[in-house]
Order: structure tokens, then C-alpha cells, then sequence
């Protein structure tokens, strides 16, 4: 566990740094900034622990010479391909519908993204500040572009524990029409014996399991499909196409693809 991240910044880049360090604080990060020469792929080559840097681009976290952002506006070729009957998400959530949804496992905010894009709107929910920020950084910048403005302007971001959001909800007898989950570390729970040696993990999420290494130990989802049934009329998993059923439990409609599947309970 980091107990206090690095912050690189460049000079020009100073004043950018201290207001994302000034955030990071409020949400219960310790941050130091460090000003640097040039931030560049030498120097996160030389500088392989992670942390956080700042460039003209906004907010990045880095480590082992790679960075990484929810880079929203490199999913527009994906986003402008995309249709109700293409995109077997949509056919799984009724996004036709336009539904009122919870995305309760926000990892990069690319599923919600297409959802909001495809008609729902969406209410993506993140408890770890650092990725809460990255995903408010990339829904600012995504307001500036022409294309994404209408599509981010459907979704809402809620820094929050999921458990504890989704038992507010059902504490104040609020309603759902979907509530979609797609656990962080599905390879956990996977029937091995079924499955083929993974294929190494893309360097986006490869970022991810270095800042959440504790969380993924929980976050399953058993507990959230549990509550999520509480308050949506309908539920959908994503999974590995071979991965066990979260909770252990049978749901009552599936899609599949070839790498993943879609699993629906409904209420």
C-alpha cells in the first residue's frame, strides 16, 4: 500500500500539478509534488514505482514506463461504430429503453461511456480517490469536445464505496432500471480448469492492479449483485465468458460472446 504518492510535473505544468494535489488531499491522498526536467518515457523508465504526473493532457498515473488515463476520447471511432443492435451491452442492459442505471464498477469508465452514448443515463460510481479523479479529469475534457459533450453530459459521478451507495439507495426506497457490474479482477474467481492461459493483461489494466491490489482481493461482486437485486428491475454481470456466476447464482438470461458474457437477473 502507498502511503504517499509522487506527483511529477514539469515547470509549466507547476500550477496544474498543485490543483490536482490540492483535490487528491481533500480526498484522503498524500501527495508530493515533485518538479521534474522533462517528463518523458526516459525518465518513467528511470522512475518505475507508481505514481501520478501532469502534462498539456491533464492527470495520469505512471509506472514501470508506462501511463495511463480513462483516455475518453480515444473511444469515439468505438463510440461512433457502436449501434442498439450491434453492441451485444446494449440488448443486455435495454439500453433502447433508455434506462435510468447504475454502473457500480466504474474501472475505466468505457462501458459507461457506450451505455450513456447508446441511450442510458448513467450513474458511474468510484470509491478510490485517484481513480474518482482520473474519471473526473476525463469526463472535464470530454465536455470540450464536440462529439462527447452531449454523451458525458448523461453521466454523473458519485465518489462512493458501492456497497454503501447501493444500501443508501435501498435505504431511501430509490429505483433502478439497471444496475450493471463488471468486477476489476474477474481471473480470481474463474473456473481454472476451463480456462486457457490468460493472455498477458493490456497496459491500462496492468496500471490498475498496481493501484488497487487490496481491492481486488474483495471486489468480487457477491455482495453488490445481492444488493444491486434490491433496487433494479434488472441486474447484468459482465464476466469472462467461463468465469463462475457471482453470489454462486444462476442468472435468468445470458448473452455470449466469445470472450465475455452477459449475465441478467431479473426482478
Amino acid at each position: 500500500m502507498v502511503s504517499e504518492f509522487r506527483l511529477f510535473a514539469e515547470i509549466k505544468y507547476l500550477e496544474k500539478a498543485q490543483s490536482y494535489q490540492s483535490v487528491l488531499s481533500l480526498r484522503g491522498v498524500e501527495v508530493k509534488l515533485v518538479q521534474i526536467d522533462k517528463l518523458n518515457a526516459r525518465f518513467l523508465r528511470l522512475n518505475p514505482e507508481i505514481a501520478l504526473c501532469v502534462d498539456e493532457q491533464g492527470l495520469w498515473l505512471c509506472a514501470n514506463g508506462m501511463k495511463m488515463q480513462p483516455d475518453w476520447k480515444a473511444e469515439i471511432p468505438r463510440l461512433k461504430r457502436a449501434s442498439l443492435k450491434s453492441e451485444m451491452i446494449a440488448r443486455a442492459c435495454n439500453l433502447a429503453e433508455k434506462p435510468k442505471l447504475i454502473d457500480a464498477t466504474a474501472g475505466l469508465g468505457h462501458d459507461s461511456l457506450l451505455m450513456a452514448h447508446l441511450g442510458a443515463d448513467v450513474t458511474l460510481v468510484e470509491r478510490h480517490p485517484i481513480l474518482f479523479t482520473l474519471l473526473e479529469d476525463s469526463k472535464a475534457q470530454a465536455e470540450h469536445d464536440a462529439f462527447l459533450a452531449k454523451i458525458v453530459a448523461k453521466i454523473h459521478l458519485v465518489f462512493s464505496d458501492s456497497n454503501q451507495f447501493l444500501q443508501q439507495q435501498t435505504e431511501q426506497q430509490h429505483s433502478f432500471d439497471v444496475v450493471y457490474l463488471d468486477p476489476m479482477f474477474p481471473q480470481r474467481d474463474q473456473n481454472q480448469n476451463a480456462l486457457k492461459k490468460q493472455a498477458q493483461v493490456k497496459k491500462q489494466m496492468q496500471l490498475l492492479h498496481m493501484l488497487l491490489p487490496e481491492d481486488g482481493e474483495m471486489d468480487l461482486g457477491d455482495h453488490l449483485l445481492v444488493l444491486a437485486q434490491t433496487i433494479a428491475k434488472r441486474v447484468v454481470v459482465k464476466r469472462p465468458r467461463l468465469a463462475v456466476f457471482l453470489n454462486d447464482q444462476q442468472p435468468d438470461h445470458q448473452w455470449q460472446g466469445d470472450a465475455c458474457r452477459f449475465d441478467a437477473y431479473f426482478h
